[in-house]
């Protein structure tokens, strides 16, 4: 069924808006999910919570790009149900590996103005993605947005898992050097 069609059973509070983005999306908010809380069940959760979501939004938003939308309300769910696990214990996951990666390029967020320029920061990054190449920015996307594994992202570029690792270096480097001379580090 086409995007459009489901957003508009959402719209007229149609029940099976839910099961037919179910069949479309689920396996793909499902994976988004569990590369972020490396469990099962709790990823389970986050996607049943996401369609609970998209009820409760549309409308009266309506989304142009609807795995987009829901990817990003599954990625946000399942970051908090991963934060509150964490409060508990530390588990290790794609999602904190691929923060992990990122500490040099991104500056902590600890004071008031640092919240404040947030999002002057998202505009920098997404300028400096911009200026990547498809295969780069995309790489780097897949793994610091959709927190693939390295061999995930190598398997869909259909590059070493090596040359992967390379280019997201490069691609941090960059990414540090831009916001260094726009003023974030």
């Amino acid at each position: 069924m086409q995007d459009d069609r489901i957003v508009a059973m959402y719209w007229q509070r149609d029940e099976s808006a839910i099961r037919e983005t179910e069949k479309k999306y689920g396996r793909y908010l499902l994976k988004i999910a569990q590369n972020i809380l490396c469990d099962l069940e709790d990823s389970k959760e986050s996607v049943n919570d996401t369609y609970m979501r998209a009820w409760n939004s549309i409308p009266p938003h309506k989304p142009c790009v609807l795995s987009s939308y829901l990817g990003k309300i599954t990625r946000q769910l399942s970051i908090d149900i991963l934060r509150t696990k964490s409060r508990v214990k530390r588990q290790a996951s794609e999602y904190a590996v691929s923060l992990s990666e990122l500490e040099d390029c991104i500056p902590n967020g600890n004071t008031t103005e640092q919240n404040v320029d947030l999002h002057l920061l998202a505009d920098a990054i997404n300028k400096y993605l911009g200026t990547l190449s498809k295969d780069a920015r995309t790489t780097f996307m897949g793994r610091y947005y959709y927190m693939d594994s390295i061999k995930e992202v190598a398997a869909y570029h259909n590059m070493s898992e090596s040359k992967v690792k390379s280019m997201l270096y490069r691609t941090r480097q960059g990414l540090k050097a831009h916001l260094e001379q726009e003023g974030f580090i």
